[in-house]
């Protein structure tokens, strides 16, 4: 349990200190380059990268990221320990200026994500769960020094001990995930702010048939995960390709907050450091 808030606290000490590099970028006249598959690239993406690489560099464990797409299987197949980051998801949504993009540290074993760590820079939010601590939202944060993070740790042991939700002082604002559902709120579904298709519409047309009422609400990134671990959307269908870097932390915030992240086709839970990095579609849901 020691080494699991270690790797809590060292994860949210990178992803704050990337975020706070990726708004100095995003506040600026950034330009935009293109990978080799047509996908934006920014300043912020690598300096993201280079940060977030540096803090974890010290556990001495591997890490798995788009940067590092082209390691070979042969050696990544006896990683059984590894951290999985996107270090800015949700490009797109970053080069809009619309808010909805994301840092995401994770930590995998036995290709299963163990701790998850996603920041929404924009905001100041930090989600952050393991199997051990549950799922947390905290807000209305500052000075996150390496003492409050201690603190913020035993306050979520503290809180799950006294069967208690939420904690607020001058420092931070710590709440439980999921939260209460809202009454009356009706089937909600969140789907892509960039990537809907004719299978998404069709899904959604098909859950119209079940339910009298159904909200259809768009986010970037893993917002989405996030979303429906906060208990604010029921359901987030992914009928379309992601990379593990894209899933991994938002995964372990959602399974950590009793719902479930289930491969559309096996209906298991998406596995990682595959030989394959690519997804298959999936389904993010809450009972």
């Amino acid at each position: 349990m020691i080494e699991i808030n270690r790797y809590i606290i060292k994860s949210i000490e990178a992803a704050i200190d990337a975020g706070n590099e990726i708004l100095n970028i995003y506040n600026s006249d950034f330009s935009v380059e293109q990978k080799n598959d047509k996908s934006p690239l920014t300043l912020a993406d690598k300096r993201s990268h280079e940060i977030i690489s540096n803090y974890l560099s010290e556990f001495n464990i591997p890490i798995l990221s788009e940067e590092g797409k082209n390691i070979p299987y042969e050696k990544r197949k006896d990683w059984d320990l590894l951290w999985i980051v996107d270090p800015l998801d949700g490009t797109k949504e970053f080069i809009k200026r619309n808010g909805e993009f994301t840092v995401n540290i994770a930590l995998v074993k036995n290709n299963k994500p163990v701790l998850g760590v996603v920041l929404i820079p924009v905001k100041s939010i930090i989600y952050f769960a393991s199997q051990s601590t549950g799922s947390f939202r905290l807000s209305s944060y500052k000075n996150l020094k390496s003492s409050i993070l201690n603190e913020i740790i035993e306050k979520v042991y503290m809180l799950r001990q006294n069967n208690k939700r939420y904690y607020k002082d001058s420092f931070f604002i710590l709440e439980m995930l999921p939260l209460t559902k809202k009454q009356d709120r009706p089937l909600t579904i969140v789907g892509s702010r960039s990537h809907s298709n004719t299978e998404i519409e069709a899904f959604v047309d098909e859950k119209k048939k079940q339910y009298e009422k159904i909200d259809y609400i768009s986010a970037g990134s893993s917002l989405k995960f996030c979303l429906v671990a906060e208990n604010n959307a029921d359901i987030y269908p992914r009928l379309a390709p992601t990379m593990e870097w894209d899933t991994a932390a938002g995964q372990a915030i959602a399974e950590n907050s009793h719902a479930a992240v289930i491969d559309f086709f096996t209906k298991k839970p998406l596995l990682y450091n595959k030989e394959n990095l690519l997804n298959q579609w999936f389904i993010v849901e809450r009972n």
